[in-house]
C-alpha cells in the first residue's frame, strides 16, 4: 500500500505495523489540549516531544472540531496554523507535516508554508478542496462526517448499517477526488469515529474496520481520548489513555495503517505489540 504525500512516499504494509500521527492543536478550545500550544515556541516544544516519542507525522489544527464547536473564520485559522507550520517545516524537515482543515483557502496557504498533507474531516465539503490538493500534488485524508462539528451529534444519527454508510460515502468522495485530478495514491481514508456517531456505531466501526479494505486505500484512525471511550469506561478526557491504547491495538489488528493520537509513545508501543502478535508464527521473536 503506497501513500504519496508530495516528496514523501510511505509504504504501509499493515500487519499491525502502524505509523503514528501526533496531534498538535493550536486552538483555544480543542477538547483535550485546547489553549496549551497557542504560541509558536510552545507548539515547537510540543512538536519536539512528539518527534522524540517517534511520531511519523505532525497534524496541525487551527479549528476545534469537537462536538458542538463553533466554526472560526478562515483568516483566524490561517493566523493560527501558518506560523507554526513554517516553524515546523524549518525545524523538522524529515517529518511529514499535515494541516487539519476543511477549508480550501487554509489548505492552500498551509501547503505553501510547508505542509505536505491535508487532513480534511469534512470529506471535501469545500468544493475547491480537491483542486487545491491536485494542484499541489500533496497527500489527502478524507473522512466521513455527518453535518459539521457544531451539529454532528444533533443530526439524525440513525443508520441501518453504519459501516455500509461509511463505505458508500467514502467511495463517493474518492470518486470526486479522482475526477478533480487527485492521484489515488495520494489519498487515505478515515471512518470518522466520534464524528456524528453513536457510541454503538463507533464500536461497530472499530470492530468491522477491516471491511474498509475494499477501498484499497490506507486507513487513518482517530481514537485518542474520544468520548465514546469515556462512555465505555466512565472516565474523563484526561483519564482515557489506557482505553485509547487498547482501541489502538484493536484498530491495527483490524487493518488500520495510521494512528492519529495525542499520546505518541503509547501508540507506538501498541503497534509494536500488535505487529509481533500478528506476525506469522515462524517470524515471531
Amino acid at each position: 500500500m503506497l501513500w504519496v504525500c508530495r516528496h514523501f512516499e510511505l509504504n504501509l504494509d499493515g500487519g499491525g505495523r502502524g505509523r503514528v500521527m501526533g496531534i498538535l492543536n493550536v486552538t483555544p478550545d480543542s477538547f483535550s489540549d485546547g489553549g496549551r500550544f497557542l504560541e509558536v515556541d510552545d507548539a515547537l516544544r510540543q512538536a519536539q516531544t512528539l518527534v522524540d516519542a517517534g511520531a511519523d507525522f505532525i497534524d496541525v489544527g487551527g479549528e476545534s472540531t469537537r462536538p458542538g464547536a463553533e466554526p472560526v473564520e478562515p483568516a483566524v485559522e490561517r493566523d493560527r496554523v501558518l506560523p507554526v507550520i513554517r516553524a515546523l517545516s524549518a525545524s523538522f524537515p524529515s517529518v511529514l507535516l499535515s494541516v487539519d482543515t476543511r477549508r480550501a483557502e487554509v489548505a492552500r496557504a498551509a501547503l505553501r508554508a510547508g505542509a505536505q498533507l491535508v487532513n480534511d474531516i469534512s470529506g471535501l465539503q469545500d468544493p475547491d478542496m480537491a483542486s487545491v490538493v491536485a494542484d499541489a500534488g500533496c497527500g489527502l485524508i478524507v473522512m466521513h462526517l455527518r453535518g459539521e462539528p457544531r451539529t454532528m451529534q444533533s443530526v439524525d444519527l440513525s443508520s441501518p448499517d453504519i459501516v455500509v454508510e461509511v463505505l458508500r460515502h467514502l467511495a463517493s468522495v474518492l470518486d470526486r477526488a479522482a475526477a478533480a485530478g487527485v492521484s489515488p495514491e495520494a489519498i487515505a481514508i478515515d471512518p470518522g469515529i466520534g464524528f456524528g456517531k453513536t457510541v454503538d456505531q463507533n464500536v461497530q466501526l472499530l470492530a468491522r474496520l477491516d471491511e474498509l479494505a475494499v477501498l484499497r486505500r490506507p486507513i487513518v484512525i482517530g481514537l485518542s481520548r474520544k468520548s465514546f471511550l469515556g462512555a465505555l469506561t466512565e472516565r474523563g478526557t484526561d483519564s482515557r489513555e489506557h482505553a485509547t491504547t487498547a482501541a489502538h491495538a484493536l484498530a491495527l489488528a483490524r487493518g488500520a495503517h495510521v494512528l492519529r493520537t495525542h499520546d505518541v509513545g503509547a501508540a507506538i508501543d501498541a503497534a509494536a505489540v500488535t505487529a509481533a502478535v500478528l506476525r506469522p508464527v515462524g517470524q515471531r521473536p
